[in-house]
């Protein structure tokens, strides 16, 4: 099915990631990119784990929100959730932007095929070779320069880590967050913070200091990026996102995207979070198996990246973008969106709105 076939019914996509706090999830602008990629009307379907998720009620943005289960519910109790959704809206494409949530949603491939929705996503392979755990090994692999690190399971390991990477160490959780820390008392109290709200493997990386730069990309599945956008941050928050960057040109960035991209077969968006040396050595500190929470700065740059993914989840092929505009910049901001309380009770108790 053509683009321009799927337009006349109103294309229909799916959004995940729809929370916009201190730690934002890329829903909001992939579905900026979305709106303005598109000159037909699009209709866009929010998946929400949460009834205080903000895009939730930005129905300039999203057009329906249906609740859908915790990723730890599993894969059939999300498969039973698509199906009653799906035949409700006749969803075309579906854009997880979480990390948890990837593993059952790319399990769910082919079932959610079978129902006519249509994801753009890497395989479990893809999905483990890059996690934090193993990221180590995948750079010695693959000869990318990646920090030392240790996944550990207990606080009683951090001592034999501090004593082989010294401190300043980072600690980080096994989905999201990460500290700097500068003594093992900080070590044990972040330890404890991200196991309670993200699980164990703790992973403790060794510190690199540099410039902190992020990549944002998107593989075709057979070793192209057909989009890359490095961006420099500009204001870091206390959980090191990137609250402010600016679009650089760096030719030693862009290589280095499109060498993941060709080693991994790369299906889908990612970002990489890449720490630059004084030397011009690039670490990558980690790799994020989706559209960063920045994304719709690749929009601004000239290369759309959700509406190119959603073109080719639909079978269409995107030719490689070989141009962006450095020098853009973003600075995100807080707003105050009012609404009435219905609509949360609402949503609450029937799990749409």
């Amino acid at each position: 099915m053509s683009v321009s076939q799927t337009l006349k019914k109103a294309l229909t996509i799916a959004v995940t990631g729809l929370n916009a706090n201190d730690n934002p999830g890329p829903g909001v602008a992939v579905i900026r990119a979305l709106r303005e990629g598109f000159d037909e009307k699009i209709r866009i379907i929010g998946l929400a784990y949460e009834t205080l998720e903000p895009a939730i009620y930005m129905h300039d943005l999203v057009d329906k929100t249906y609740r859908i289960p915790y990723p730890t519910a599993g894969v059939e109790a999300l498969k039973s959730r698509l199906e009653q959704i799906q035949s409700i809206e006749k969803i075309d494409v579906l854009i997880p932007n979480f990390d948890a949530e990837l593993f059952n949603f790319i399990k769910l491939g082919k079932d959610l095929l079978s129902m006519g929705i249509r994801t753009f996503l890497p395989s479990h392979k893809q999905l483990e070779q890059r996690d934090k755990v193993n990221l180590k090994s995948f750079g010695e692999q693959n000869n990318f320069n990646v920090p030392a690190s240790e996944a550990i399971f207990k606080d009683a390991e951090i001592v034999k880590t501090a004593e082989q990477f010294g401190f300043p160490l980072v600690v980080k959780g096994k989905f999201y967050e990460a500290f700097i820390v500068q003594n093992l008392n900080d070590a044990y109290k972040a330890f404890h913070t991200l196991q309670a709200k993200w699980g164990l493997p703790i992973i403790v990386q060794k510190f690199i200091k540099g410039t902190e730069i992020n990549i944002a990309g998107l593989g075709d599945g057979n070793g192209n990026a057909v989009s890359v956008i490095p961006m420099r941050k500009l204001y870091i928050t206390e959980k090191g996102k990137a609250w402010a960057g600016i679009t650089i040109e760096d030719e030693k960035l862009i290589a280095l995207a499109e060498d993941f991209a060709k080693l991994t077969l790369w299906k889908g968006g990612f970002e990489l979070e890449i720490m630059k040396e004084e030397s011009g050595d690039l670490y990558i500190m980690e790799v994020n198996p989706r559209f960063p929470a920045w994304v719709y700065l690749t929009v601004a740059a000239g290369q759309n990246q959700p509406k190119a993914l959603v073109k080719m989840a639909l079978g269409n092929s995107v030719e490689k973008f070989t141009a962006y505009k450095s020098g853009k910049m973003f600075i995100r901001y807080a707003w105050d969106n009012v609404v009435d309380v219905e609509e949360f009770q609402k949503l609450s108790a029937f799990g749409e709105l």
